[in-house]
């Protein structure tokens, strides 16, 4: 845990970081090189233009932000590496099939049944972004969302990366989509589950889903 947590207070390689993640629980060098090569090729697949691997690079430095907050931060990093792994604009069922990939590989590299179970758990809470119990789900669900509360211009090619992965999709068919996920976020009680994120994002992101919004009706 000392090592993974030194290196998330600095610059990393996140081939190195995830490898050395997986051989913190005494797994070969072997072992996690085969498990980064299927992550790797998950992440850089065909038409990822913002599911990609620099997706969990923002991801892992947003956590950095919120070590104190975090109980169990070998979960939370299992979490992160899978809750994507499975991503198609064609399913519907990205983030269940993703969890049970996600439950596997956290038995597979050594972190115990009960936190694979919470790591099936905390990536199936990346559907609906609802409040939950636990709050290392909370703040994987934030994280997540974080991009939300960003600068304009860093919204903006966001929304671009979006439209990309759905380009199979006619513009009417993605603006009538799109707008729903929208309206989902912001008939929310709040975007950003925690109160570090909420205070952080939640105004720039309320804006930023509201300026997007009006150009889907256009």
């Amino acid at each position: 845990m000392d090592n993974i947590l030194s290196q998330l207070t600095r610059d990393f390689e996140l081939d190195t970081f995830f490898k050395r993640f997986v051989r913190q629980f005494d797994n070969d060098e072997t072992f996690a090189n085969k498990l980064w090569v299927e992550l790797h090729e998950a992440y850089t697949a065909k038409g990822r233009h913002y599911h990609n691997l620099s997706h969990l690079v923002h991801m892992i430095e947003e956590t950095t932000t919120v070590l104190s907050q975090i109980n169990d931060l070998d979960t939370l990093l299992c979490s992160i590496f899978y809750h994507d792994i499975i991503y198609s604009v064609k399913r519907q069922d990205n983030e269940e099939k993703s969890a049970d990939l996600g439950i596997q590989r956290a038995l597979d590299i050594g972190l115990g049944v009960e936190s694979a179970k919470l790591c099936h758990k905390q990536i199936l809470a990346t559907k609906s972004h609802s409040l939950s119990d636990d709050r290392d789900t909370n703040y994987l669900c934030d994280i997540d969302l974080s991009v939300l509360g960003a600068k304009p211009e860093v919204y903006q090619n966001y929304t671009v990366a979006i439209r990309k992965e759905y380009s199979i999709y006619p513009g009417f068919l993605y603006k009538k989509g799109r707008r729903k996920v929208l309206k989902h976020f912001l008939e929310m009680d709040y975007i950003f589950k925690t109160e570090l994120f909420r205070e952080k994002y939640e105004e720039k992101a309320l804006k930023n889903l509201q300026a997007e919004l009006k150009t889907l009706y256009r």
